[in-house]
């Protein structure tokens, strides 16, 4: 379903979490924390969100802390000279007001230029009473303002396309069309979608093979593509928006193997950022970081050395970051029905693998801007990183710690009892983690000052 990484409701917890009958699925149409916990007037601290909302919460302090970004921005890595491009269907009518209030509640310095384009025709004005429109100004304004955490020096341009995009074809020629014009006019470097559609929406494989242009005309010009994996685990939405498949799915781009399809994980955070856990497969009981093997797509080159998980298929996720519930991130909006433009409102929390995938696009422009140019398609970079970190089997024992690469071996995607239309009750199998490359996690997640440098040296000797 559109928008990934969807923002997911705390109001549902304790249906879900009972997983008795008829216990919906865990979205919801706003997918937002419940009104309580939004339409603050400063950030949070994570110990008021455990103390009022039963859940962890994070400003990006505390993201910097826990993917270890301090000694990278203190050695002037933070992205500048690289561009980050989002594509978000409407965007946000007050995106440059609120990501400059976002700046100053947080204390991050504004980026050297956000700039938005409609490439793919005019968007229509904005109208708070629409549900879509109001998801997506959610969504565009955790792309921007959380890609610029992860890279305060890089550029960001926002591209709003007309029609929403939700399963199937829908709202996909517009987006192929918005990047392409991005890509021949040499606009940015790397671009986070944080949106897809399920495989089995699309009429027929060659639909969806209709729509990879943009994506190969990223590839001819060293362009980097994100997307997020989904919410819904092993599972995701059938075409008329209400149901889950009740078997094993996984959705386009992020399956696309000209992209990087970035799943979910938990941090467990105290208030200064400091771990107290281990990461885990984002699975919290409001959603789960999606995770699967591809229909349409075979098995990658740089997916060989674990062919004994992925088999012939194309396997998603290729790397994860954080996306959990517990542990949603706050953002600045103004554009609901009860904000306001003045600077007193409103910190909301938000959530979900649309939060990862900008996320990594900080991160991807931080590394170009240590390499000095594109990276290009990263994930033949990325799996030879893997199998430097795990070199026993398709994932052993962690090594290497060079590259940055950070084993994530707890948690699963399962995902449910939830309720369709049809009355039944289901619940998808999804995949444990374990020791090095899995579907639940992919390669791990990061500790960016290793990271960084060693995805930059990798692109070098991958994509000369």
């Amino acid at each position: 379903m559109a928008r990934f990484g969807l923002l997911l409701a705390v109001a549902l917890a304790a249906a879900v979490a009972a997983g008795g009958a008829g216990a919906a699925p865990t979205l919801v149409p706003q997918h937002r924390l419940p009104a309580e916990a939004v339409h603050l007037k400063s950030p949070p601290t994570t110990s008021f969100c455990l103390a009022n909302y039963g859940i962890h919460c994070y400003r990006p302090s505390q993201l910097i802390k826990a993917y270890d970004l301090g000694p990278l921005y203190a050695s002037g890595i933070d992205g500048r000279g690289s561009t980050i491009v989002i594509v978000d269907s409407f965007g946000s009518p007050t995106i440059a007001h609120d990501l400059r209030a976002f700046d100053r509640g947080v204390g991050l310095p504004d980026p050297p230029s956000l700039k938005v384009f409609q490439p793919a025709g005019p968007v229509p004005p904005f109208d708070p009473n629409n549900d879509d429109m109001v998801g997506w100004a959610y969504e565009t304004t955790l792309d921007v303002e959380w890609s610029h955490v992860f890279a305060p020096g890089a550029n960001i341009v926002l591209l709003e396309t007309p029609v929403s995009e939700t399963e199937g074809v829908t709202g996909f020629p517009e987006i192929v069309t918005a990047e392409n014009w991005a890509i021949d006019h040499n606009i940015g470097d790397v671009i986070s979608m944080s949106f897809g559609a399920t495989e089995q929406t699309f009429p027929n494989p060659g639909a969806l093979l209709g729509l990879r242009g943009a994506f190969q005309n990223a590839n001819r010009h060293g362009v980097t593509l994100l997307a997020a994996s989904g919410d819904t685990g092993a599972t995701d939405y059938e075409l008329n928006l209400q149901d889950l498949y009740p078997f094993p799915v996984t959705s386009w781009p992020p399956s696309d193997p000209l992209v990087t399809g970035v799943g979910g994980t938990m941090l467990t955070l105290d208030d200064n950022g400091n771990r107290l856990a281990p990461d885990v497969v984002w699975n919290d009981g409001f959603g789960a970081g999606g995770s699967g093997l591809s229909t349409v797509f075979n098995r990658p080159d740089f997916q060989d050395g674990v062919r004994s998980i992925v088999g012939h298929q194309r396997g998603v996720p290729d790397i994860s970051m954080s996306a959990a519930v517990d542990g949603a991130v706050v953002y600045y909006e103004s554009f609901a029905p009860t904000g306001t433009i003045d600077g007193t409102c409103c910190w909301d929390l938000i959530a979900g693998t649309s939060e990862a995938s900008p996320e990594f696009a900080g991160i991807v422009a931080d590394a170009n801007q240590v390499a000095r140019h594109r990276l290009g398609n990263i994930n033949d970079p990325l799996y030879g990183l893997a199998a430097l970190a795990y070199p026993t089997g398709p994932f052993s024992a962690s090594h290497g710690k060079a590259t940055g690469l950070v084993d994530v071996t707890q948690g699963d995607t399962t995902f449910g009892p939830f309720t369709n239309t049809d009355g039944n009750t289901y619940t998808v199998q999804g995949t444990a983690a374990g020791p090095g490359y899995d579907l639940a996690s992919g390669v791990g997640t990061i500790d960016a000052a290793r990271f960084v440098p060693a995805l930059a040296a990798a692109s070098g000797l991958f994509n000369r």
